[in-house]
């Protein structure tokens, strides 16, 4: 017990620049409360003594505004951060170094007794402020739900899910899209973590004018084989202040976008 209690502490003295020492993070963090409540009522719980675990999860809650059915699963390493106002549902399944948020809600949208209701979030998930995961299926390792979100459908390994209802951002395309944006001199998610209505309407700026710039180098490679066949005739329709190569004008989107 005591050595699974050392391993919380140091998880949160890792994740949480504001904690200062162990004696304050015993003493003053909700979420590593809530945890050892949730221990004790899911013993009791998976005895058959469900009144009795019923009953800890109740106090736990009073206690932290933490609400933990002692029938979820939490792995190891498992960090809560704030924690007011997160609720876990009973088949909800929390691997292994997870965060979560304040506000967080892993509910179910099924009524079928012992159907898997709630979501299972695997190793490395992290889950933003006041996010909603509803129903019993996969957020893949690595994910990320920005603050705010509500996510019914699974989302994938590494995969970023914002908006309402949420939108699946594969890696891939978030890489891709940010180094697009770093040519453009602006960070969708430099501020607003990818949450924010502005921003979503800024990346899907950004998607559509690095295809049209992917397209037009393409259609330039094309006409300059044509010209070195030797269709001399076609070079009088070139416009001379055509544009070539792949580059934007970062200033004038910035006057557009202000």
């Amino acid at each position: 017990m005591f050595d699974r209690l050392r391993e919380d502490i140091t998880t949160i003295l890792e994740r949480d620049p504001a904690a200062r020492s162990r004696l304050e993070v015993l003493l003053c963090y909700p979420g590593l409360h809530a945890l050892v409540w949730h221990r004790r009522a899911k013993w009791f719980w998976t005895h058959g003594m469900h009144v009795a675990g019923r009953f800890l999860s109740h106090l736990g809650r009073f206690f932290t505004g933490i609400e933990i059915h002692p029938g979820a699963t939490i792995g190891r390493r498992v960090f809560i951060d704030h924690g007011m106002g997160v609720v876990i549902g009973e088949m909800a399944e929390i691997q292994d170094d997870c965060t979560i948020y304040q506000g967080v809600t892993l509910g179910g949208t099924s009524l079928v007794k012992g159907a898997k209701r709630h979501p299972t979030l695997e190793a490395g998930v992290i889950i933003g402020a006041n996010a909603s995961v509803l129903g019993g299926f996969t957020v893949g390792a690595g994910a990320r739900v920005g603050s705010g979100a509500v996510v019914t459908r699974p989302v994938p390994a590494g995969a970023t899910a914002v908006g309402n209802p949420a939108r699946i951002i594969a890696a891939d395309t978030d890489a891709a899209r940010e180094a697009t944006a770093a040519r453009l001199g602006f960070s969708a998610y430099g501020v607003t973590q990818g949450d924010d209505p502005i921003a979503q309407a800024m990346k899907g700026l950004i998607d559509n004018a690095s295809a049209h710039e992917h397209q037009i180098a393409l259609l330039w490679t094309a006409i300059e084989r044509v010209l070195a066949e030797g269709v001399a005739q076609a070079r009088d329709c070139v416009p001379t202040d055509a544009q070539v190569d792949e580059k934007f004008d970062a200033e004038r989107l910035s006057r557009l976008v202000k």
